[in-house]
Order: C-alpha cells, then structure tokens, then sequence
C-alpha cells in the first residue's frame, strides 16, 4: 500500500488513521506545487487531478478524494474501530466526513490559504466560517466526539482545524471546537503523525527559500 501524501495537508488524516490501525504502509511525498514526487514522478500522471491524498492498494488500483481513502482505510482494519458498526452511525459519519469536506475545508479554508485568492473571496470565506464553526461548537458542547467514539470524522476534524491559525480563524470564539481539537492532539498517533508531517513541511519551505 502506498499514500501519496503533501505535508501538512489533509492526506496528514489518511497518515493518522494509518497509525491509529497499526497498519504498513509507504508514504511517498508530493511537491504541491510542482506536482511531482520526491523520487521523481510526474504527479499528474498519477491523480489526474493532482491533489492528495492518493492511495495505491494493495491489489494495485488508485482509490483518491479524501473521505473515500479515510473510510477505506478503517474498512480495512476494522479492529482499530474507526467506523461504527451500526449503519445509522456509520451515515452520521459519512455525513461529517461530507460538512467537513465541503463546508469547511473547501469553503472556508482552501480560500483562506490560497495566496491568490482576492480580499473579496477571503472576506466572504471568512464569513462562512462563523455559521460552520457554530455548527461544529454546538453539537461539541454535548459530545466527546463527532459520532460515537473516536474515528475517522474526529481525525479529519482534527487536520482541518490545523490549518485554522495559518487562515486568520481564532478558535477561541468556539470553545468547544477549540477544547476538541486540543483533546485530540494528545492522542498518540495524532501526535506522531503531526510531529513528522510538520518536520516534513518546514524541511519543505526551506528548501524552497533556498
């Protein structure tokens, strides 16, 4: 099995659920901007659209889009328990994978971050945070988790709201938000898997600075 992966980017939840199931895989690294891998390959020859995560299984087909690589994965190793077994807890999760996807790491923080983005499309970004986050804040006030237990949703969560500081959005107007985020940090494989994919990145802009 192979992850291609971008430090820092939303493919840093297929690493963490990867962890979380004890499972092997090799982690092949994607220049963003030059689409290109670190040993060389063209990129988009790979994702035709040229974003990670990207996963070659281990029967030899690409399985892309985030959502669908995470349930995968936990498919995959049942025994880590990231997807519930009941199937109205398991379309709960789909669903959170989908608000997370759409509402707010396309929505708020892939403009926010784009550098060339105008004013106009980060001012409007920004206000569709606010609704979002409050959405998020509410249903963390009386919940641990997303759905349930720990699980692929809380992992994909956790890597958007990463991003929040570098995108101008101060977590603390949603405590509960700020609180989860925080709580699932200290879990070992989020942890490790956050530690070596920011090494990965400064080593990254360095060698762009360079």
């Amino acid at each position: 099995m192979e992850l291609f992966f971008s430090p820092m980017a939303c493919s840093l939840a297929s690493r963490t659920v990867l962890y979380e199931a004890g499972a092997e895989a090799r982690f092949t690294q994607v220049d963003g901007r030059a689409k290109r891998t670190r040993d060389g390959r063209d990129y988009w020859q790979i994702n035709p659209m040229g974003q990670v995560p990207a996963l070659r299984t281990p029967e030899g087909w690409l399985l892309t889009e985030n959502a669908a690589v995470l349930q995968y994965l936990a498919e995959s190793w049942p025994a880590a328990g990231l997807l519930p077994a009941d199937a109205g807890a398991r379309a709960r999760v789909r669903q959170w994978l989908a608000f997370i996807g759409t509402e707010l790491h396309k929505a708020v923080f892939v403009p926010l971050l784009d550098p060339q983005a105008p004013a106009d499309v980060k001012a409007y970004a920004m206000e569709k945070a606010a609704l979002r986050l409050s959405v998020l804040e509410a249903h963390l006030q009386a919940h641990e988790h997303l759905e349930g237990d720990y699980g692929v949703a809380d992992i994909y969560l956790a890597v958007v709201l990463n991003w929040a500081p570098y995108a101008g959005v101060d977590l603390a107007r949603w405590p509960a938000v700020l609180a989860y985020h925080r709580r699932i940090g200290q879990r070992e494989a989020v942890a490790r898997a956050l530690r070596e994919e920011f090494a990965l990145y400064q080593e990254e802009q360095r060698q762009r600075a360079a």
